[in-house]
């Protein structure tokens, strides 16, 4: 259901702030970060440290990734709803920062860091006094009992005990270190759980308020079983007297949005390979000079790509170079650490009254070919804290080009809707063209499996859950000839917050396979379309099965919209694997 407070995806989904120096994923019944802000996600864990950084606007993750089960930000099963509560005034994002950073004593120890046996840990389990461990770090987290979307209830789960496996259910990207740095108590004396032990990347500092994290909490490579050899990529590499090439053989289809992802900065360079679920890194410490510009071409019937870079003096090179860290490992893509390049902004324009596209252009040395259904984060420093947020990608133009254009993967598209009262958003609103940005991803766990064979493509969209759908959109129209049909039922609350209406209108006169249909909960008189709040009247005729098709719904926006959604469908006979949800 869509009035203004889903249009802002409840004030928590639409504007997530996410605190991350680097990718952090801890994640249990409760919130770290605060979501009162007009523009502020709802995060229902603390979230689970992958190290550097991993997981749009839209967050776009299949059952099994994240969320996981039992998150709050998860569909809830018929009948039930996310746990959440209104915060008090005075106890946002920025007003936590601000506690934080005001020299008050938040651990009870005035600046003493000590070892902390099970036995006291399990003494500090009340509100006013508890303590909690997360990889075998324990922070009092006293002070953030009023601070927290999910309610006191949620965090007092940890209270006592080693939450790490409560934290490791949902989330994925905040830095619970920084976050908490003045909430460090010190370390646990005991012997650090499998928990600890199974993590997939070296966290992106070893030191917290200067304690130095014991070494057998510094995560270990990835403790899964990799896949079997002969799926996994391989690369060889030969050089001129001019050039170094590198050749990734994937050994799968690469979809025609490209899969890779490389970073040149300095000496070192880093190519990702993002094929379905599972990541493929390549890095080194260059054995010579190269220039900043390079060359990626990528083969996709075949599932080859292959990297050019220009050598600074012509020589011969005896190796690519010196391997790095997680050199030529093939893992869960959610298991590897996030990224981050600095990137330019290059221009912005109004999509609506609220909503702007960004335009950002990737340095000299990286390239980024994201996949559909993937996002990114955009970071800033605020207050001395970062925020992190993420965005879904999307295409410059939802119309299929009548020219193919010459993709270079140094530019992305960002469909940003500003909060007059938001951390971020006015921000982003306010930079002035040429300004510099920092980027990481992508990442998500969305992958082209899951329209493989559909016939009928059903997409609801409440407000800027439109983004994850639009490049969906276009690929369907434009390159999945087994689709007969796709239709889009676009939910908001007044006309001039439809994103991409006119594109949207145009598409529907070119391509007779594609329909959409718009709903407005607050209309003006002269509205002669569809009007009011999700039904499921509305879904009966939208969402028809004819014989010997295959369906799939695709549902995206706030978070009571969507949970009502899915459970509308569900009464229409469509399986658990016929619906997909987009959440954030």
């Amino acid at each position: 259901m869509l009035n203004e407070k889903d249009e802002d995806l409840d004030e928590e989904q639409e504007e997530g702030y996410y605190m991350s120096e680097n990718r952090s994923n801890i994640s249990m019944g409760f919130s770290i970060i605060s979501g009162v802000l007009s523009d502020c996600i709802l995060i229902s864990g603390f979230i689970k440290n992958l190290s550097c950084f991993k997981v749009s606007e839209m967050l776009n993750i299949p059952s099994q990734a994240f969320p996981a089960a039992g998150s709050q930000q998860r569909v809830a099963p018929t009948g039930q709803s996310r746990n959440k509560v209104a915060l008090k005034p005075g106890h946002s994002l920025l007003d936590w920062i601000r506690l934080t950073k005001s020299g008050q004593d938040l651990t009870g120890l005035r600046g003493r860091l000590i070892e902390v046996t099970e036995e006291e840990l399990k003494k500090h389990n009340t509100k006013h006094d508890c303590w909690t461990c997360i990889r075998g770090m324990v922070y009092n987290i006293s002070a953030y009992m009023d601070f927290h979307p999910g309610g006191e209830a949620e965090l007092m789960r940890a209270a006592g005990i080693d939450s790490t496996d409560l934290f490791d259910e949902v989330h994925r990207w905040v830095n619970y270190e920084s976050m908490l740095k003045e909430c460090l108590v010190g370390r646990m004396a005991v012997k650090a759980s499998p928990a600890i032990q199974a993590q997939t990347e070296k966290t992106g500092s070893s030191h917290l308020n200067g304690l130095s994290a014991p070494a057998s909490l510094r995560p270990e490579p990835l403790s899964a079983p990799p896949p079997a050899k002969d799926h996994q990529p391989r690369y060889d590499w030969f050089q001129t007297d001019a050039t170094i090439n590198i050749v990734v053989y994937t050994k799968r289809k690469i979809p025609s949005a490209g899969c890779s992802v490389v970073d040149l900065q300095g000496d070192d360079l880093r190519v990702e390979m993002l094929l379905g679920k599972m990541s493929y890194l390549l890095h080194w410490h260059l054995y010579g000079k190269v220039q900043d510009q390079l060359e990626v071409q990528t083969a996709h019937s075949v599932g080859k790509v292959q990297l050019c870079l220009r050598k600074c003096v012509k020589e011969k090179w005896t190796e690519v170079g010196k391997s790095l860290e997680n050199h030529d490992t093939f893992i869960q893509a959610r298991d590897r650490g996030l990224f981050y390049r600095e990137c330019v902004l290059v221009s912005k324009s109004d999509v609506t009254h609220n909503t702007q596209l960004l335009h950002l252009r990737l340095p000299p040395g990286s390239r980024m070919q994201v996949p559909v259904g993937r996002h990114v984060y955009l970071k800033m420093a605020l207050q001395d804290t970062d925020v992190v947020k993420p965005y879904t990608v999307v295409d410059q133009t939802l119309l299929p080009a009548s020219q193919p254009s010459a993709e270079t993967g140094s530019d992305l598209y960002l469909m940003v809707k500003i909060y007059p009262d938001g951390v971020l958003t006015p921000h982003l609103a306010s930079l002035p063209i040429g300004s510099s940005l920092s980027l990481g991803g992508p990442e998500g766990m969305f992958t082209l499996r899951i329209v493989r064979d559909v016939t009928h493509l059903y997409m609801l969209a409440a407000g800027t859950g439109f983004t994850p759908m639009a490049r969906l959109i276009r690929l369907a129209v434009k390159e999945l000839q087994s689709i007969r049909k796709v239709k889009l039922m676009f939910f908001n609350c007044e006309e001039r917050d439809i994103l991409w209406q006119h594109q949207l209108d145009e598409l529907c006169r070119k391509e007779e396979r594609f329909e959409v249909e718009y709903v407005l909960s607050e209309p003006a008189d002269s509205w002669n379309g569809r009007r009011g709040r999700i039904e499921a009247s509305m879904l009966q005729n939208f969402l028809e099965r004819v014989e010997n098709s295959k369906c799939l719904a695709c549902v995206c926006g706030p978070t009571g919209f969507t949970e009502l959604a899915v459970q509308l469908i569900r009464q229409l006979d469509f399986s658990e694997e016929e619906i997909h949800t987009f959440l954030g």
